[in-house]
């Protein structure tokens, strides 16, 4: 066991959040996204919520401030016009979280195609519409 480790960071998990080197991205994605055909590598989180488990990575993994964006999430198609109750929610943890962090939006195909060259896709279990985020891992600071 480990101190402060939170219990939703299995074993799998947090040996690919290891792995990950500075740049390297991870998509956490929600129950409607197609993570078993985008991914090279795949970690299933279906009881899992998104929010729940952004929480958790960010409590060890830190975001890349030496890029101008450090996050990223799926645009709204034009038919759904309105704007996902998890942006919000994203964003408050990513606040809470964070010193600094900036969003880009991604067309679908786009995000798709961003999450098919990220280093793993976490395929939760959540049910909200528009749950799909994208990390950029920042340098971890041992000092």
């Amino acid at each position: 066991m480990l101190n402060n480790i939170s219990k939703l960071l299995s074993p799998d998990l947090l040996k690919i959040l290891s792995e990950m080197g500075h740049g390297d991205e991870i998509v956490i994605a929600d129950g409607n996204f197609p993570a078993n055909s985008n991914a090279k590598r795949l970690i299933r989180y279906d009881g899992v919520g998104a929010i729940e488990l952004l929480t958790a990575i960010l409590s060890v993994f830190p975001l890349d401030d030496y890029h101008p964006h450090q996050v990223y999430m799926m645009e709204v198609e034009a038919k759904d016009a309105y704007e996902p109750e998890m942006w919000g929610e994203f964003k408050s943890v990513l606040s809470e979280t964070q010193n600094n962090f900036s969003i880009k939006h991604l067309e679908r195909q786009k995000f798709y195609e961003r999450s098919r060259q990220a280093y793993a896709i976490i395929a939760t279990g959540e049910e909200k519409l528009y749950a799909n985020i994208i990390l950029k891992k920042g340098v971890v600071n041992l000092v």
